[in-house]
């Protein structure tokens, strides 16, 4: 019988999810051995030590959640307009538990604050991107693009009915006018 390794991206998936759920301390190699079903033996197959694992962690969420999302929008056609729609589109296939658990996470932890913070940073500079293809006003550009981001982080901690409308409506509604040629 061959001896079949539990990949890699497993590992990392998992906890990912553990981060979500329980924050970093979760992530235990016993913990997300025991998800997985196999020892923790197999972990050392792919990681030096859980350190490695955060590390690992981390370049995958972030891959994710910026590399991933602007190589999706970017190869679809479309003018800024549309590929900020699309980003809108997007975001809600974002573990929106990780976002908040890595939020959390960095309140406590001086290096995994920087790594936010050049996340935060490619979103901003990639947001920034798109609206100075049809905002002439770098006021206008910062301010829509912090709009934008403050309401895709924003928007899910907010517990309030819209009077007659969904969330998603609401969100629309405000996309939309981010989007509008201009706020005269």
């Amino acid at each position: 019988m061959a001896n079949v390794r539990t990949p890699r991206g497993a590992w990392v998936d998992t906890a990912l999810q553990a981060l979500a759920t329980g924050g970093p301390d979760a992530v235990r190699i016993e913990a997300l051995a025991a998800s997985l079903g196999v020892s923790k033996g197999g972990f050392y197959w792919h990681f030096k030590d859980r350190q490695a694992l955060l590390d690992e962690m981390l370049d995958t969420w972030e891959k994710r959640v910026v590399g991933d999302v602007i190589a999706s929008v970017e190869s679809r056609p479309g003018d800024s307009r549309a590929k900020l729609q699309q980003l809108f589109e997007l975001a809600p296939s974002i573990d929106f538990a990780v976002e908040l658990a890595l939020r959390d996470w960095s309140r406590r932890d001086r290096d995994v604050a920087k790594r936010l913070r050049r996340i935060d940073t490619r979103r901003m500079d990639y947001l920034r991107s798109l609206f100075g293809q049809f905002c002439e006003d770098e006021d206008d550009v910062e301010a829509r693009s912090m709009l934008v981001f403050s309401l895709f982080i924003g928007s899910y901690f907010i517990a309030v009915k819209h009077r007659g409308k969904t969330r998603s409506q609401v969100v629309q509604l405000a996309t939309d006018r981010l989007l509008g040629e201009s706020w005269d």
